[in-house]
């Protein structure tokens, strides 16, 4: 079973070609809406060192942006 999070906010373009990515691959995952949420942006900024979205969690190995190769490969 996949751990996957979707980290995305409202205005962002490939925050749903990620979210659409999985949806086609019938992959469950969360997403989490950091524009409402700048405490768990912060963390995400800790944690990777990276600003932007979208960022992804999949069983604890980070995607920034829309990377459908590297999505794939983490997924089991």
């Amino acid at each position: 079973m996949n751990d996957i999070t979707v980290y995305t906010t409202t205005t962002c373009p490939y925050c749903v070609m990620v979210t659409d990515f999985l949806k086609e691959k019938n992959i469950e995952f969360k997403e989490v809406n950091v524009q409402s949420d700048p405490a768990i942006m912060q963390k995400i900024v800790d944690e990777t060192g990276q600003m932007g979205v979208p960022q992804t969690d999949i069983n604890g190995e980070w995607v920034l942006g829309f990377d459908p190769n590297k999505l794939t490969s983490l997924i089991k």
